[in-house]
């Protein structure tokens, strides 16, 4: 039987005034493309709601998009700070939460790598380019999605190094925030050239992984084909 994976969303408002929830469609098809029946996550759920979702996901993607409020963690002030959403963030931390105490497998993409940190106590770089000394250019807007920008090393005899296959990868980059302070309980797993953090993982988990990139987009790629295999692979077990 497919596992049944949630994948957190988030609000957007249309031209003409009307809400919506939503993810992009790259999320679904690298899920789906693993083997898993993904099922959306709206972020506007109240607790009973995401609690009663929950009981019946096999897995947990925490997907990308807007900055988490700095009620949550100790960072600088930023005029950068963008797209806060409190009730997005109060959901996927309670999320977060409940896969650490259950042993669920989460995998975390972008903002989905600083929920975890931030969720365990870590902090983050409000904007980049003014608080990481020497820092490269994380934010490549538009239509780059697929386009291979800068390198991460993964760090040897790490559950990523296992499920990528190999040592140094290219990958995108759509991010203006970062991990800062790591939290204790996160193993380092991935930098870029530039020393930000890239990837961790919980090595007492069954599968808790979140990396910096967007993998969704590059699922032409082995490694990225990999990376959501075993997280549905993990869900299924």
């Amino acid at each position: 039987m497919q596992p049944v994976i949630g994948i957190t969303t988030y609000q957007e408002m249309s031209e003409d005034g009307i809400p919506y929830v939503m993810i992009y469609q790259a999320y679904v098809q690298a899920v789906m493309q693993a083997g898993g029946a993904p099922v959306l996550i709206p972020s506007i759920l109240a607790e009973g709601g995401w609690a009663v979702l929950y009981e019946r996901l096999d897995g947990i993607v925490l997907a990308g998009g807007g900055d988490i409020s700095l009620e949550h963690f100790k960072g600088d002030e930023h005029p950068r700070i963008d797209g806060v959403d409190p009730l997005r963030d109060s959901i996927e931390l309670s999320l977060f939460h409940a896969a650490l105490e259950d042993g669920k497998p989460f995998l975390g993409i972008c903002r989905g790598i600083q929920i975890v940190n931030v969720g365990l106590g870590g902090t983050l770089y409000t904007h980049i380019p003014d608080q990481h000394p020497n820092a490269i250019d994380h934010t490549y807007p538009g239509k780059m999605r697929r386009v291979l920008v800068h390198e991460v090393k993964v760090e040897v005899g790490t559950r990523l190094a296992e499920i990528l296959g190999e040592p140094i990868l290219r990958v995108n980059s759509l991010h203006h925030q970062g991990l800062k302070d790591v939290a204790p309980e996160l193993r380092v797993t991935g930098y870029a050239p530039d020393g930000l953090v890239e990837a961790v993982e919980l090595p007492e988990h069954p599968f808790g992984l979140a990396v910096q990139w967007h993998p969704e987009w590059l699922t032409d790629q082995g490694p990225m084909r990999n990376l959501f295999k075993a997280f549905v692979e993990a869900a299924k077990r």
